[in-house]
């Protein structure tokens, strides 16, 4: 077997991780990186971006992490909690079209565009009609399932769980409300349905990296926030673990302690 010196990908691998690993004793880049995510958020930076016609409101790095995820677990459903203008199901659903193409490009079968064999299931507590209807009209639209009512019910944990009932893999991303006790019940609610080797996504982590002032008109806050539910939820679920090789390498994100990856 080559070693890392005579084959170019394994030692480009491990000067990528060398790198990465360093990353977190930097304290001025770490610093600089809060700063600058501060900023970004004050300013709204993350509404300047589209995802194939529809906004998406996420930092570019962390939209390409996804699809690192996405594309290393190969899930046939992502379940997403928080949908606003549509652009993070069009994300989703592009990147399972393009395993869909992958499929069939390795099987040579054809694919049909009306009936995908993976899917997205939105969730959201007000699907504002305009934004309904751009989702609907979209070309991803197939791939894409929507329902409206909060979260954190009973009701729907039961209608969603339904909804993954014979799926293989499926993965779960949570941006919806982001104190403490909404995403602590959403992980109750929708971790379970995650399965080996896949992952759960917390969004907005960074808010308890950041100064209050940047949230004056929001519930959450420092203390209570995705994060916090987060590092609440590893005590009590030891089958789930942050992957730390994502967590360390993007330093401009919004998730940062909120790649859960179930373990297989």
């Amino acid at each position: 077997m080559a070693d890392a010196t005579s084959d170019p990908i394994a030692q480009f691998e491990g000067e990528r991780r060398d790198f990465v690993n360093g990353y977190p004793g930097d304290a001025e880049w770490q610093k600089q990186s809060i700063d600058w995510v501060t900023r970004a958020f004050s300013q709204k930076y993350m509404y300047n971006f589209d995802w194939l016609g529809r906004p998406v409101i996420q930092f570019p790095a962390d939209m390409v992490a996804y699809q690192e995820v996405v594309w290393a677990v190969k899930p046939d459903l992502i379940i997403e909690t928080g949908i606003a203008h549509g652009g993070s199901l069009v994300l989703s659903a592009s990147l399972l079209a393009m395993l869909d193409y992958a499929d069939a490009v390795a099987e040579g079968t054809t694919l049909d565009p009306a009936n995908p064999k993976r899917k997205v299931l939105g969730v959201d507590i007000d699907i504002r009609d305009h934004n309904r209807k751009l989702i609907e009209e979209h070309p991803m639209s197939s791939r894409i399932d929507m329902l409206q009512g909060s979260s954190v019910t009973d009701e729907m944990a039961a209608q969603v769980a339904e909804h993954a009932k014979g799926y293989k893999t499926v993965l779960v991303s949570l941006d919806s409300m982001h104190t403490h006790e909404h995403v602590a019940k959403e992980l109750a609610y929708y971790a379970p349905l995650v399965t080996p080797g896949s992952y759960c996504l917390v969004f907005d982590t960074i808010v308890e990296d950041m100064d209050d002032s940047v949230f004056p008109d929001r519930p959450w806050s420092q203390g209570d926030n995705p994060k916090t539910a987060v590092w609440e939820f590893l005590k009590e679920n030891p089958d789930f673990e942050i992957d730390q090789d994502i967590n360390q390498k993007l330093l401009i994100s919004a998730v940062p302690d909120g790649w859960l990856r179930r373990k297989s």
